[in-house]
């Protein structure tokens, strides 16, 4: 079982930046946790912003230090995702699901979001950094939030939980499917897959600047994404050139 020695912030400017300071300071273990009451600059991916109101989520990452070789960063990406999903079913939530590369979704809002980073990457002590940023207690969100997109709250899904009871609900499942992204990473990506609901979809991928459409064929960290086009074809991107898949409406 996995050790996490629990550190606690207040307003910080983002738990994975906490963690990479404890990085570059050589004081950081593996399954260290960093946990902020609030994050002033908290980030998805590509940069985007994190709302990260004081008090009302859960901000937290984790340190990730392996021995050669280390999992691939589409496989923490799942394990973090499903793990999520994991805690969360524990917790009464139902109805969850993963949309790739980071969205935890319930009824189609967002839930939660994923962040796995790594910088100046030693492949012989490979290190990463996994951020996961979760809704609690809101009630409200910003304007310009609901606009973008559907999201949610453990509180408007009417579960009680605070943010330390989310996390210790969340880190068994996290260790398990860390484990599982290790020794078996064909089975964590069928998990990951079928949380999805994305085989056999029509959908549209976007990998970089090209847009493809098609039925979705495969998903795994062998073959990458897998698509069957309209014309017949078939086009195969890895997993870490797809950066967005929506799937069409059934």
């Amino acid at each position: 079982m996995t050790e996490h020695r629990l550190f606690h912030h207040g307003v910080v400017d983002s738990t994975n930046e906490r963690c990479f300071a404890a990085l570059d300071a050589g004081e950081a273990r593996h399954g260290d946790v960093h946990v902020a009451e609030g994050q002033a600059a908290g980030r998805g991916r590509r940069g985007r912003a994190w709302a990260s109101p004081a008090g009302e989520g859960l901000y937290a990452s984790v340190v990730l230090l392996f021995e050669p070789p280390a999992p691939a960063p589409a496989a923490l990406t799942m394990a973090a995702g499903l793990a999520a999903r994991d805690g969360l079913e524990a917790l009464g939530v139902g109805g969850v699901t993963l949309k790739w590369p980071n969205d935890v979704l319930v009824g189609g809002a967002k839930l939660c979001g994923i962040l796995v980073e790594s910088r100046g990457l030693d492949p012989a002590r490979p290190a990463f950094v996994c951020g996961i940023g979760m809704n609690v207690r809101q009630t409200s969100f910003p304007a310009e939030l609901e606009a973008e997109r559907a999201v949610t709250s453990l509180a408007l899904l009417g579960i009680g939980a605070g943010p330390g009871e989310v996390l210790a609900a969340l880190l068994p499942p996290f260790d398990r499917r860390l484990r599982q992204a290790s020794t078996e990473p064909a089975e964590l990506a069928r998990d990951f897959a079928a949380a999805t609901g994305c085989l056999e979809r029509d959908a549209v991928v976007r990998c970089g600047d090209a847009t493809l459409r098609g039925r979705v064929v495969a998903l795994s960290l062998e073959e990458g994404l897998v698509l069957s086009t309209p014309a017949g074809e078939v086009e195969r991107r890895p997993l870490e050139h797809v950066t967005a898949l929506e799937l069409d409406a059934r």
